[in-house]
């Protein structure tokens, strides 16, 4: 757990600006649509016109390096002009750096926590919970509901957007994340919305681009 600790002291010292704390809703920062997720036939099933707020969205793959970094670049080179920097924890490939920044990813905004299988969640859980991060990426193997709603919780606190990218076997156990996809890559790329709060499931999916970043 040691170089867990490490990379977390080292991630919020060096956010001086933003020391455990987020800004107020109602400074005009956020509001209601205001975290589109890039894609617009996604963005135009969603309740909230985008990912929702201060929440958890659970993205479920067939096998990782389907697009689902592909998914969410243009979500993370939106907040990587922000105060706040987005962290990946423990991911399962080290990111294409040339690849992020000709998205658009200001590089030196993203952060890579290390940890162990069983130390991703409470390190995810910490960075979201810390007020100091826009977004935190987790690939969890392990997770059963009540880890997720800790990290729920932890994103509503922080007032940071958490996404958890797990195996599409958990569709069949119910989740608190207030936004769920599964993820196809064959016969096309496209992702179906399996529950979304505040709103009515979409009955098709949405097609994504085919292309996929590591």
């Amino acid at each position: 757990m040691s170089a867990v600790v490490v990379a977390l002291s080292s991630l919020l010292d060096a956010q001086q600006v933003w020391r455990g704390r987020a800004a107020p809703a109602s400074n005009g920062e956020r509001s209601a649509g205001a975290q589109p997720t890039g894609w617009a036939a996604l963005d135009a099933v969603l309740p909230s016109g985008g990912w929702p707020e201060a929440s958890l969205s659970e993205i479920l793959l067939p096998l990782d390096g389907v697009g689902e970094l592909q998914l969410v670049l243009p979500t993370l080179a939106r907040l990587s002009r922000g105060a706040r920097p987005v962290v990946l924890v423990a991911p399962p490939y080290v990111p294409c750096v040339a690849g992020w920044r000709q998205q658009g990813v200001d590089m030196r905004r993203v952060e890579i926590v290390t940890a162990t299988e069983r130390d991703v969640l409470w390190a995810t859980e910490q960075c979201l919970r810390s007020g100091s991060c826009a977004a935190v990426l987790a690939w969890p193997q392990q997770a059963d509901d009540r880890a997720l709603r800790r990290l729920q919780v932890a994103a509503d606190r922080g007032r940071a957007l958490a996404f958890a990218f797990r195996d599409r076997r958990h569709l069949a156990n119910a989740s608190p994340a207030a936004l769920r996809l599964e993820l196809e890559a064959t016969p096309r790329a496209q992702a179906w919305v399996r529950k979304c709060r505040g709103g009515a499931v979409p009955a098709q999916p949405v097609p994504l681009a085919c292309a996929s970043l590591h």
